[in-house]
């Protein structure tokens, strides 16, 4: 069987890796599971740039095959290719990539289709969208002026005649939408005649959830609330929220109630597409939750990580912090960072009456790497990242609305000092010259004591646990995605290793008229926030290891832990017998 089964992503990450997705290519491409079920995987994607050296098209591991765009004609796919290329006037990059598991050494590699969609025949396009409108009711004509919608629609049909060319086998080949961007493929498919493919949505979130929790400024207080309820009355998102087909990923998103299967990273992400419209009711979705690293560690190597961090800290703010902790993140509201600086407000009190101090490192920006040359003038002027201007080469504009909330806290916690570093990367070319030399980016997962992750929509979280397995405490939502899959594999058991923070409890709630629950504001979610936030500190401090034997055991089970939630455990035991079963019914 597994030489006849293939699957296709269609992901905006083909060529690298820039988000989740890319996270979860990587875990697919280098697991055991994955790679003993399905024989062939192709990555399509739109060619986003044309400018820069054809060698470099296919991102790391990439090696290029046939490219019209730089005149690579290989005669293995010139034939089929040009025939394509002529009828929707496209180009075509092909090749393959290669994955590596840097820890395991397991390699992995899938071919990669590349489709500049620029000039592509206004013909061909207008009558599939003709077809978008009359078989699935999408209105093309309210968001073609969005090139983030019209590039996905102009890439399915030319991506659905090079499947084909490239020979996928009729009935064993399965197409996966990652997101909205896929779809525009997967209705392709569905609708080509000539050749059958399974069809699923993988849905890492669900873009008309995301935008009505960030937006609102009850966040997700207000909003799983509302759903739970809207549930019991029978209601849907429209009926709640208003109409959300202006919205193109709405539109996209919703249609995946034509797929064979819907993939969700999470519970709540299942249940956020249930609550799009009736017909994903009978719809089946699986939840199919992401993996997270699991390396072994000893305790001499925690120490030595943690003793990294510790004198960086020192190098910083002229003192050693008995704890540091640690958020890695992006700069997005979804992120919930206030939430914090709110807990650790709390957790200064009780290290204050410990005598024991900590130091708060939020790696974080919103822009792209800075260069060495200007974060050392940053670091030698002004002395950077304790210290921060408005302004390039330093803060952004929200970077800048962060950071006055980082000297608020600085100001009133003594035993508490935060750190704000905007910058990607951390080791010394990257964060200065205060840095530690043999710092690398792993022990600040490696050292954390602490890692936040308090998320007001957050579909999985796969970074708020990568510290698990180094015996680090992971703080994290009730509503990440990551919080079921603990409770699945700890069959609900409540773990030391991870502190879970819900922000959604509200005890007057109950049986309440949905009227009311899309009243709760921010003074509510502020409310409720405070009370919580008082509560996940005192977890905090009461698990802290408090002596050698405590960390080591952290150790251990935040190990045994990430080991029960990997990615070969993910795609054996979620993914890959769901495939299977699919694929003997059709």
């Amino acid at each position: 069987m597994a030489d006849e089964n293939v699957i296709v992503h269609v992901t905006h990450e083909a060529a690298g890796k820039i988000g989740g997705i890319g996270a979860v290519l990587q875990g697919f491409f280098t697991c055991p599971s994955y790679l003993e079920t399905v024989s062939r995987s192709i990555l399509v994607s739109p060619l986003f740039a044309t400018d820069g050296a054809p060698e470099d098209r296919l991102g790391p591991g990439g090696q290029v095959l046939y490219s019209s765009i730089d005149g690579l004609i290989n005669p293995t796919f010139s034939s089929a290719f040009r025939r394509i290329e002529s009828l929707y006037n496209v180009g075509i990059v092909y090749g393959r990539r290669t994955f590596v598991d840097e820890q395991t050494g397991i390699r992995g590699a899938a071919d990669v289709v590349l489709i500049d969609v620029r000039y592509v025949d206004s013909p061909m396009l207008n009558d599939f969208k003709r077809r978008l409108f009359e078989e699935f009711g999408i209105q093309s004509h309210l968001y073609e002026h969005l090139w983030e919608y019209e590039q996905y629609v102009r890439l399915a049909p030319p991506a659905i005649a090079v499947l084909k060319a490239l020979g996928v086998p009729d009935g064993r080949t399965t197409i996966i939408a990652h997101e909205f961007m896929g779809m525009p493929t997967v209705l392709a498919a569905i609708l080509e005649p000539y050749c059958h493919f399974g069809t699923a949505f993988y849905a890492h979130e669900v873009a008309t959830i995301r935008r009505i929790v960030e937006e609102h400024p009850g966040h997700d207080t207000m909003f799983y609330n509302v759903m739970r309820q809207a549930h019991d009355d029978h209601l849907y998102v429209n009926d709640v929220f208003g109409n959300q087909y202006t919205y193109f990923k709405h539109a996209l998103v919703e249609a995946a109630k034509h797929c064979d299967r819907i993939y969700a990273v999470g519970d709540y992400v299942a249940d956020e597409m249930r609550f799009l419209a009736p017909e994903f009711e009978t719809v089946d979705i699986n939840v199919v939750y992401n993996g997270i690293p699991a390396y072994p560690i000893s305790l001499t190597q925690k120490h030595a990580a943690r003793d990294k961090l510790q004198r960086y800290c020192e190098n910083l703010l002229g003192f050693r912090p008995d704890y540091v902790f640690t958020h890695v993140t992006r700069l997005v509201r979804s992120k919930g960072l206030w939430r914090d600086l709110l807990v650790l407000e709390q957790m200064e009190k009780g290290l204050r009456d410990q005598g024991k101090t900590a130091v708060f490192l939020l790696l974080s920006t919103e822009v792209a790497h800075r260069r060495s040359c200007d974060v050392n003038h940053m670091e030698e002027t002004y002395g950077w990242p304790v210290a921060h201007r408005e302004g390039a080469p330093d803060l952004s504009g929200g970077e800048s609305e962060f950071y006055t909330a980082i000297q608020q806290f600085n100001a009133r916690s003594r035993n508490i000092k935060a750190v704000f570093i905007n910058q990607f990367g951390f080791d010394r070319q990257s964060c200065g010259r205060r840095m530690p030399e043999d710092m690398e980016f792993m022990d600040i997962r490696r050292g954390a004591d602490v890692e936040f992750g308090q998320s007001i929509y957050e579909p999985f979280g796969i970074a708020q646990l990568e510290p698990l397995t180094f015996g680090g405490l992971c703080v994290v939502t009730n509503v990440c995605g990551c919080a079921g899959f603990l409770r699945d594999v700890t069959a609900g058991r409540e773990v030391r290793n991870v502190v879970l923070a819900d922000f959604t409890a509200m005890d007057d709630c109950c049986g309440a008229d949905i009227e009311d629950l899309l009243q709760i504001d921010r003074k509510t979610r502020d409310r409720i926030e405070t009370a919580e936030g008082a509560r996940v500190a005192r977890e905090i401090l009461d698990r802290l290891p408090q002596n050698d034997s405590q960390l080591e055991r952290l150790i251990r089970d935040g190990h045994q832990l990430a080991c029960n939630m990997s990615w070969d455990t993910v795609v054996r035991e979620y993914l890959m017998n769901d495939f299977l079963r699919t694929r003997e019914k059709q």
